[in-house]
């Protein structure tokens, strides 16, 4: 099960997503055997109690993954680290936020899943996207959105070229495989996420 805590909240935040149990949407939160799998956050969002909504759905956490460390993805880390007592997984282990390091490469698991990370900078320079090949899910940070959006590359470590470069490397990974996309801000996509992250490709070569 994927549930955006963010869902509603006013504030400036990111999404901040739940994973535990089965990947899938339409999936129960549990597996058979009735354990949440592995407990994780992916990003932390910002300005708002994450932890109280963390705690309608589960007990506790196990681990928080980063795609990036931008303030509105980071926010309330702090919070989530002092309640929970959970550690970080990111790129760039030089940075505070981040805990252990998740390689270019490097797996995770998320829920029951299985979660490849891609290296994929443009947006900034430790931006990671997550995909579980087997069950079709892709977290894509702020690499790409609904609708052929993408991230912007006018803040520091921002770079169009090398953004296009992730948005065809993520491509090329996920192909017509992509089930569903969950992204940085606004809606997760569940319908042909594919063709977004395509003209997220050509929406970014336009821009």
């Amino acid at each position: 099960m994927i549930r955006n805590l963010a869902a509603g909240v006013q504030a400036f935040t990111s999404n901040a997503f739940l994973v535990s149990g089965d990947p899938r949407a339409d999936a129960p939160p549990r597996t058979e055997d009735g354990e949440p799998g592995r407990r994780v956050l992916v990003d932390t969002g910002s300005n708002f109690d994450v932890a109280s909504r963390i705690r309608e759905h589960v007990d506790d956490l196990d681990a928080v993954v980063l795609t990036h460390t931008h303030p509105d993805h980071v926010g309330n880390l702090a919070h989530v680290r002092d309640a929970f007592d959970v550690e970080t997984w990111g790129f760039d282990t030089a940075l505070d936020e981040v805990d252990n390091e998740l390689p270019d490469g490097g797996t995770v698991t998320m829920g029951t899943a299985e979660y490849e990370a891609l290296h994929t900078p443009g947006h900034k320079d430790d931006h990671l996207c997550l995909y579980a090949p087997d069950a079709g899910v892709l977290f894509a940070g702020d690499l790409v959105f609904q609708n052929g959006g993408f991230g912007r590359t006018d803040l520091a470590e921002g770079n169009r070229e090398a953004l296009i470069d992730s948005i065809d490397r993520v491509y090329g990974r996920v192909g017509d495989d992509l089930r569903e996309l969950h992204v940085g801000h606004g809606p997760s996509v569940l319908t042909n996420p594919s063709q977004d992250v395509e003209l997220a490709a050509r929406s970014a070569r336009m821009g």
